[in-house]
């Protein structure tokens, strides 16, 4: 303890080190009255509306159709509550940053987060197809319930759904704090201003990225490590990255695309009913019920033991030469 108090009286000064840098990098702080969105309550938020999406598979409560009511309206209630006051935070810190003072934040986050739960009936309807794409298209799905309960690729696609709609409705910052939440759980990227359709299955997932820009039809399947990505970064004059161009491909209805491939580009289009193969390096359109795919390169496979005494041989000539 004495050994500690010594090297504790070196701390205030160190305190003060640290404190100057917030005036020297000061683009990296936000010392204001007012917070910005809480990732603690954004989670709360996303976990009561999993219960809300999926009753009686998240949560603590026990549901039967005599208590739905009562238990989703107490949810229901929590959730507005909490998003509002998010949606708040978000849309607040956007006015000031743009537009200085704000007077009608509040009134805006309340209506914006009501006109949210209004949406989660056709979100419902859009999840169920979800979850009946990766029942159809993965043998290993034993249940519904298996697919709803530990499946990364719902779990994403579920938050990104979330996002999505809040990304619509022109909420700032908080989107994008859902579908990191969910990345960092997953480790799927799915940016909420792509467009997603119907029957969207995302197997294994671990590594795929889906870009801002990217358009995505009904009944498509993704496999792990896919990228949809952009080509490059435009520029102005001045260096500055231009923003609001379509940087990520469009992928027509039905299209397959297995593991590691990445497909590049705004003007990049995969034709409806298309199968983009493993590993496939894609940056220009293919037309519909295209196959694109990788030539399988020549293996060999021979004998450890053989291979050993080739190339004892090989090495004994080398010798022979330099002699």
């Amino acid at each position: 303890m004495a050994t500690e108090s010594r090297y504790e009286d070196q701390l205030p000064a160190v305190i003060d080190e640290i404190v100057a840098t917030y005036d020297e990098v000061s683009h990296i702080n936000h010392l204001d009255l007012r917070p910005l969105p809480s990732r603690e309550a954004v989670r709360e938020i996303l976990d009561g509306l999993k219960e809300i999406l999926f009753p009686g598979y998240f949560g603590r409560r026990y549901f039967t159709p005599t208590n739905i009511r009562y238990h989703i309206g107490d949810r229901v209630h929590q959730v507005f509550r909490a998003l509002a006051a998010q949606v708040y935070r978000s849309i607040l810190h956007e006015c000031r940053r743009t537009a200085g003072e704000c007077d009608h934040c509040q009134d805006l986050a309340g209506e914006l987060a009501l006109r949210f739960l209004k949406r989660i009936p056709d979100l419902r309807r859009m999840l169920a197809g979800d979850v009946q794409a990766l029942y159809e298209g993965d043998p290993a799905a034993k249940s519904l319930d298996e697919i709803i309960f530990s499946y990364p690729g719902l779990e994403a696609v579920a938050v990104y759904r979330i996002a999505h709609e809040l990304w619509q409705m022109g909420v700032p910052l908080l989107p994008r704090i859902m579908t990191e939440i969910a990345h960092s759980t997953t480790g799927i990227d799915i940016h909420p201003g792509a467009r997603v359709g119907r029957n969207f299955f995302i197997d294994h997932g671990t590594g795929v990225v889906i870009g801002e820009t990217c358009e995505i039809g009904d009944n498509v399947k993704i496999y792990q490590g896919v990228t949809l990505g952009a080509l490059s970064i435009s520029k102005d004059e001045r260096g500055a990255v231009i923003r609001g161009r379509k940087r990520h491909p469009t992928i027509r209805d039905g299209v397959t695309i297995y593991s590691g491939a990445t497909l590049l580009g705004g003007e990049t289009v995969v034709g409806k009913g298309s199968t983009v193969g493993g590993n496939v390096w894609l940056t220009h359109s293919v037309p519909a019920n295209s196959v694109v795919f990788v030539e399988e390169p020549a293996l060999r496979v021979e004998d450890k033991h053989t291979r050993k005494r080739s190339e004892a041989k090989k090495v004994g000539r080398a010798r022979t030469r330099r002699r």
